[in-house]
């Protein structure tokens, strides 16, 4: 069964890139375009993996990863940060307050689909 991920973005451009390269590399995928979306999507099918963008309305991203973590139905599920934020203390904060990689913007998008790979591989281990 292949890997589930969630793609939460509210600039639909990088949405239909990040979801036609994770269809790609054989994952499924669902897509949010708001925190509050991502956080419903979440409680009616749990995916494995989450590309959360930090900058996005009706919940931000460092929220949406607090609440991730704070719902012990989801402490499995690996979640990536994708930012114009690049600033070390931005980074901090997302790591600290539980995602497991942080990436800025712009990414290549071969480094998202390696750096996912390697995230499930974990899962699978």
């Amino acid at each position: 069964m292949p890997h589930k991920i969630l793609i939460v973005d509210d600039e639909p451009n990088i949405v239909l890139s990040l979801e036609f390269l994770m269809k790609q590399a054989g994952f499924q995928v669902r897509t949010a375009s708001d925190g509050e979306a991502a956080l419903a999507s979440m409680q009616a099918d749990c995916p494995d993996l989450v590309l959360l963008d930090v900058m996005m309305p009706r919940k931000n991203g460092y929220e949406v990863c607090q609440s991730i973590r704070g719902n012990a139905d989801w402490k499995n599920t690996r979640i990536i940060m994708l930012t114009a934020k690049g600033r070390d203390v931005e980074r901090e904060k997302g790591l600290a307050l539980g995602a497991d990689d942080y990436i800025t913007k712009p990414f290549s998008t071969q480094e998202v689909v390696e750096r996912v790979k390697e995230l499930l591989a974990t899962l699978s281990s």
